[in-house]
């Protein structure tokens, strides 16, 4: 029996990235590689001491877990050396660029402001989105004050862009 994927392997197609996303992956493969990693290691050994390692749900817990591990280091070195950083800052004339922060409203009145980046840095707690997601797309050169629509399984929604940043807001 062969393995599928669930998922095309996107991790040695190019893509765009952010510095701050790039940092993000590089800091992750750091934290797998000296800390999580020795720990793991380090746990399989002491499992592996204990006895019959059939029988062992630590032990299997443990060499499972660092399998995990180095599936993720290797997809991150993958992607490390493909992605392109987007280092540099867009002119300020209101369109929406890679990495712009953007202030749709909607018909209600509602604002939700969102930050466009590269499919590898989404983020959904701080709404950072895909440039590749239909939102995503819809806002891209776009502009202050032009209407956006976005086909969502609910029906489509309409807004207006009302404010386009490419530096973060002042905390």
């Amino acid at each position: 029996m062969t393995r599928r994927r669930t998922r095309p392997d996107t991790s040695g197609e190019p893509g765009y990235v952010t510095p701050e996303g790039y940092r993000r992956f590089e800091e992750e493969a750091d934290r797998l590689w000296n800390v999580d990693r020795p720990k793991m290691a380090k746990a399989v050994q002491v499992a592996a001491a204990e006895g019959d390692r059939s029988e062992n749900a630590e032990y299997q817990y443990s060499k499972q877990r660092l399998a995990a591990i180095d599936r993720r280091l290797r997809f991150l070195g993958q992607r490390l050396k493909v992605l392109t950083i987007v280092d540099e800052r867009p002119p300020d004339d209101g369109r929406v660029y890679f990495g712009s922060w953007v202030t749709i409203e909607d018909e209600d009145g509602n604002t939700q402001t969102y930050r466009v980046v590269g499919p590898d840095e989404i983020d959904a707690d701080k709404k950072w989105i895909s440039m590749n997601s239909p939102v995503g797309k819809s806002l891209l050169s776009r502009q202050v004050g032009d209407e956006i629509t976005v086909r969502r399984p609910k029906g489509e929604v309409t807004g207006e862009i009302i404010e386009v940043r490419n530096t973060p807001r002042e905390s």
